[in-house]
């Protein structure tokens, strides 16, 4: 079966942070790709911006060298490199100051008509800075659309300042935050699997599933951004917005329609009925860990300190909580949520696990039954997988197996899986807010995290150290298997 693929309409994409890492390894592959599979029409343009001086043909070069490195074997064609480079221009801008300012609203005039979109590939603190520049030269037109990263404020305080802020210039309907998890194939196929199904959604529910799991393990460190993690840490950089998403796509109550807003509107229902972590629970609901020296991809590996060049940092590299909802479909049912870095392997995947039957009428010779598990693959190779029991083939009585009926999209589907990028970059263009953030959402997820944060610093409870190349700090696992459940092994 063949994608189908359906064109947009001419666009003008300014990227300010043009020349930075997530325009080279993300944005720019993402656009070439969509040109490969026939989406873009003439004379759409994608402009970088940053304060770099720089011209045209020099931004063109950069782009060319970024494609060479990041596309897979076999993707980059010379013929439609050069197609995608006629399509990018370059402006240096400064956020601050009037410089360069007129001349991207000279090019941007030059498409008055076409659908314009603002992607912020830059730290938040320039958001507002930007938002405000935009409007007092005049970019703001009735097809003007904002793409802001996270992370969005660091607390809940600063997420409505920098939501405030923004919203002084652009319409909530104007604004998209990106999570680009939720771009990915897998995260779409839960909705599928619930609710293009009568198999699962009678199921989907406490009488059923004994508890949820949501892993998200990176096997790398720091990678270069230790000015920006040591301050957040794992709380704040991955479980407020990746996977605290994951969990309410998994939880929420089958919306009216895939209209946006009814989308959204399930999925803040689902923020609002966590239960809340405190002072009073937080030791017991969560671990926080901090990585020290081990192996990693088959060779040695510093410590988080030491890729800090030394000093104390209490700051989390990995964090496990044990999460609940508060309403009739899920109560009594735990939400075990994990993210770390320098894992065991890089992996991201939903785990639903249901309960045990009632009752065995096989025999002990007929072996352990397990119970049934419904396993969504994220990353790196997505994929659903139902397990179940069978009878083992071959005669001698009845001996049972657990197997796994497997989906994996690459094997399934001929066709190339485009990156999470890809999808929402055009989902912005079609203005189709369903897999972004409402700044409602945002708030929400941030009510429900700051009680974790402040409990860690009001209790004073410290980072446990983990070796890297694990699964993370010893107390992860005692905060599973002490509800007498196990965290899932990846196979």
């Amino acid at each position: 079966m063949s994608q189908i693929i359906i064109p947009v309409d001419p666009f003008d994409y300014v990227v300010f942070g043009g020349t930075g890492d997530l325009a080279e390894r993300k944005l720019l592959p993402a656009l070439y790709h969509r040109q490969m599979a026939g989406q873009l029409t003439d004379p759409t343009r994608i402009i970088g911006a940053s304060r770099s001086e720089m011209s045209h043909d020099e931004y063109r070069g950069f782009a060319r060298d970024a494609l060479k490195e990041h596309l897979k074997k076999g993707e980059y064609h010379d013929d439609e490199v050069e197609t995608f480079l006629k399509r990018l221009f370059y402006v240096a801008v400064d956020a601050r100051s009037e410089k360069g300012w007129p001349e991207l609203k000279a090019l941007l005039d030059e498409g008055q008509d076409r659908v314009r979109a603002f992607y912020l590939a830059v730290g938040p603190a320039l958001f507002g800075d930007i938002s405000e520049k935009i409007r007092s030269n005049g970019l703001v037109t009735g097809e003007t659309r904002i793409v802001v990263e996270k992370p969005i404020g660091r607390d809940l305080e600063s997420a409505r300042a920098l939501n405030r802020t923004i919203g002084e210039v652009f319409t909530e309907e104007q604004i998209y935050r990106i999570d680009h998890y939720l771009g990915k194939e897998t995260v779409q196929n839960l909705m599928a699997l619930r609710f293009a199904n009568a198999l699962y959604e009678p199921l989907w529910n406490s009488a059923h599933i004994d508890h949820v799991q949501i892993t998200v393990a990176e096997s790398v460190g720091l990678e270069g951004r230790a000015g920006y993690y040591d301050k957040a840490g794992a709380l704040r950089d991955m479980v407020q917005n990746h996977l605290v998403q994951l969990l309410c796509l998994v939880a929420m109550e089958p919306p009216a329609s895939m209209d946006a807003e009814a989308v959204r509107d399930e999925k803040l229902k689902v923020l609002r009925s966590l239960r809340p972590i405190t002072e009073a629970n937080a030791d017991t609901l969560t671990v926080r860990g901090q990585y020290k020296a081990g192996a990693s991809a088959g060779g040695a590996v510093k410590g988080y300190l030491e890729e800090l060049e030394g000093g104390v940092s209490n700051t989390e590299t990995f964090v496990a909580i044990k999460a609940e909802i508060n309403n009739w479909r899920w109560a009594g049912v735990p939400f075990y949520l994990r993210t770390g870095k320098r894992m065991s392997e890089r992996i991201s995947e939903i785990v639903v696990a249901f309960k045990p039957i009632p009752h065995s009428i096989f025999g002990p010779s007929a072996g352990r039954i397990t119970a049934n598990k419904l396993v969504m693959r994220l990353q790196p190779d997505e994929g659903v997988k139902q397990w179940i029991m069978i009878k083992d083939p071959g005669p001698g009585g009845m001996r049972l197996r657990h197997v796994s009926l497997d989906m994996s999209f690459a094997d399934r589907f001929e066709e190339r899986n485009p990156d999470a990028y890809e999808r929402l970059l055009l989902d912005v263009i079609r203005c189709n807010q369903t897999l972004f953030m409402r700044r409602d959402e945002v708030e929400a997820a941030w009510k429900w995290v700051d009680p974790i944060l402040t409990a860690w610093a009001e209790t004073g409870q410290t980072v446990q150290p983990y070796t890297a190349g694990t699964w993370g700090p010893s107390q992860a696992i005692a905060l599973i298997e002490r509800d007498g459940r196990t965290w899932h092994e990846s196979d």
